[in-house]
């Protein structure tokens, strides 16, 4: 029994991992094992990559999958006619031609109309002169007028109409480029399937029905992390809610399913290397064989009568999608192809009538160049030398012996009755990948960083505690991933030697095991939206803050004071002697926290001193939301109750000796 009559079960998709880039998808399928084991499983999207199918029995230790193919179908629509959204659009276009050729005649009858104007006969020299018939050229001025003014209002309506009807083909336009690509093309349907074969018995306790498991990679899925945080004033907690901005052109959507976000690159390499051992010894292990064998005696010959019938027309060949090599072709649509050049790179056909390459080579082979013909003014290359015996090397194209398709009379001497590797699979699936593979390209959201850049060395997954829908257009869609716990304070800061402003920031502190990947947050105080911000990457344990933009209802004011002398036995130590005097005052409902920054200069110089006097302190080194300050940053932290005011004041001298201090300048900063 062949596959195009194994039967057929039906697949849902259950659930999907979108990595970095790309996506793996699982599908669940169930039915009636038949007596040859073979089943057909439908329902698998056009971008799929046909090397990652996996597939497995649930519930059923004593059956296994011994055998799993992808195949593809292609045969016409029953209808014959676009869906929908195409014939919107076709019909918006045929009504803009006409709205516009409307419009374009008005145009011209205006013109025709607006050209009207009274021609004097021609003169002779014995002639008098006449009399300007005023009458017939006001009557004419009137009558152009009055046809002007109509066409116009006429040109006016033509105008409206014309506008109206662009900017409906225009949102047709983008609806129907947005919409999913899980809906078939225009005339052809394409269909993936996987025809797996089954071996075993089934338990007692099982029955005759099956349920298996399907996993493959699609390209085209990409997301970025997004937040929503919710807090309230005076409270120490908030609730964190990760979401996910989610793009996905594979081919299918993704409805009702269960999704997870990996920062992984699906795409890298997972196998392991392996070492050969060295041997010395005239003893080696016998190599694996290969199925390879010599080709049969007198193959250039049965094609020797097609030869002397004499050339036929070129024509373009088909390849037909989905017709399994031995198979009929069904209801399969053909392709046409252009017909292939005279020297081509193609598999070498091992195991089926081609001399083995050689040791360590390549397994594809070069048809040669003999039999094609030489351009006008240039040799011909010389001929190959002949492959070197050894033991036959077949890539994993040519091990898939039921994929191998037999070359016909029309192909190239190297090929004719031969079994080469068959291409209808990536032939059909090849524009749906490159489509799918353009939303890597679609632009961010605001303040939002690929996963992959702010995961850095480390992977983490993120399983969604809901199932979501995410169609298959390749626009982004938002989806709650989950609720995470994080500590919140409110915290103000103020730089006043920079800006005397205080600004409001929120300090969280994540107490999971999972990282905070960099995205946009959106910040809600007391249920009322403040704004969107830049959440940065918060590690396990981690502490950041987040700006929220300057307090209105705290007001901070410096002043400074420099005081120049000299002290010593001659008067050698230039002093400055710094004084800094800062105000705040508290005009909120609620009592609140500043931190107040200063900084004090630094020096390398072992003669010059730099003597404090304040009760600020130094930051320490690797601690606190901010790991790194600025060398000499000096910091006050006050409380201040509602309506409360403080005054803080600080001073230090520098001691620089006289012969290295500057004379004039600005002594202040």
């Amino acid at each position: 029994m062949t596959a195009e009559t194994a039967q057929r079960w039906e697949s849902a998709l259950d659930s999907v991992v979108v990595y970095a880039q790309g996506a793996v998808c699982r599908r669940l399928a169930g039915g009636t094992v038949p007596p040859d084991g073979r089943v057909r499983v439908t329902g698998l999207p056009r971008s799929m990559e046909p090397d990652s199918l996996r597939a497995r029995v649930l519930g059923a230790p004593g059956v296994r999958v011994t055998e799993a193919r992808v195949e593809v179908e292609a045969e016409p629509r029953s209808t014959g006619t676009p869906d929908g959204l195409q014939r919107e659009v076709e019909r918006l276009r045929d009504e803009y031609a006409a709205a516009q050729g409307r419009r374009d005649r008005q145009l011209g009858r205006i013109e025709e109309v607006r050209t009207l104007r009274p021609v004097p006969p021609a003169r002779r020299r014995e002639d008098p002169h006449r009399r300007t018939p005023v009458d017939a050229w006001l009557e004419l001025a009137g009558f152009v007028d009055e046809r002007l003014t109509g066409l116009h209002a006429r040109l006016v309506e033509l105008e409206e109409a014309l506008r109206r009807v662009e900017h409906e083909l225009t949102v047709a336009t983008d609806r129907l480029f947005r919409a999913s690509s899980d809906a078939p093309s225009a005339h052809v349907e394409t269909t993936v399937s996987a025809v797996l074969t089954l071996d075993g018995s089934a338990d007692a306790e099982t029955g005759p029905d099956l349920e298996l498991e399907l996993e493959y990679g699609v390209p085209g899925a990409v997301w970025v992390p997004a937040y929503r945080l919710a807090c309230r004033q005076g409270d120490g907690t908030g609730d964190l809610v990760l979401r996910a901005s989610v793009a996905q052109r594979t081919g299918e959507d993704w409805t009702g399913v269960r999704i997870a976000l990996a920062t992984a690159d699906l795409r890298r390499r997972t196998d392991l290397p392996r070492l050969r051992s060295v041997r010395i010894g005239r003893r080696q292990p016998v190599p694996t064989p290969s199925g390879w064998r010599e080709p049969p005696a007198g193959l250039a010959d049965l094609f020797a009568g097609y030869e002397a019938a004499g050339s036929r027309p070129e024509t373009t060949g088909a390849v037909w999608a989905g017709s399994a090599p031995g198979g009929a072709a069904g209801g399969s649509a053909p392709v046409s192809v252009p017909p292939p050049p005279a020297v081509v790179a193609a598999p070498a056909p091992q195991g089926y009538g081609a001399p083995p390459p050689a040791p360590g080579g390549s397994p594809f082979a070069v048809a040669p160049a003999a039999m094609a013909p030489a351009a006008p003014g240039r040799a011909a290359p010389p001929p190959p030398s002949p492959p070197v015996a050894g033991p036959p090397q077949p890539s994993g194209g040519e091990l898939d012996y039921a994929a191998l398709v037999l070359c016909g009379p029309d192909e190239q001497r190297g090929r004719r009755g031969r079994l080469f590797p068959g291409s209808s699979l990536d032939a059909v699936a090849t524009e749906y990948r490159r489509r799918a593979e353009a939303v890597a390209a679609l632009p961010l959201p605001g303040h939002a960083v690929r996963p992959r850049e702010s995961a850095g060395s480390f992977d983490h997954r993120f399983d969604a505690t809901a199932r979501a829908d995410v169609p298959s257009d390749g626009t982004w869609h938002t989806v709650t991933v989950a609720a995470i716990p994080v500590g919140l304070r409110t915290e103000y800061l103020c730089v006043p030697s920079v800006e005397q402003t205080v600004y409001a920031t929120l300090v969280l502190s994540n107490a999971t095991d999972q990282a905070l990947l960099a995205g946009p947050v959106e910040v809600t105080v007391d249920d009322d939206f403040l704004l969107t911000a830049a959440l940065p990457t918060l590690a396990p344990g981690g502490v950041r803050r987040v700006g929220l933009g300057p307090a209105e209802g705290i007001r901070v004011t410096r002043r400074t004071n420099l005081h120049e002398s000299t002290s010593g036995l001659r008067n050698n130590t230039t002093v400055l002697d710094h004084r800094v005097h800062v105000e705040l005052a508290n005009r909120l409902a609620r009592a609140v926290t500043v931190e107040v920054r200063e900084r004090v200069p630094v020096t390398s110089e072992p003669d010059v001193r730099i003597e404090e006097r304040a009760g600020w302190t130094a930051p320490e080194a690797g601690t606190g939301p901010e790991p790194r300050h600025a060398p000499g940053t000096r910091i006050w932290r006050v409380d201040l109750p509602a309506g409360g005011t403080a005054a803080l004041d600080g001073a230090y001298e520098i001691r620089i000796p006289a012969g290295r201090a500057l004379v004039g300048g600005n002594r202040r900063s």
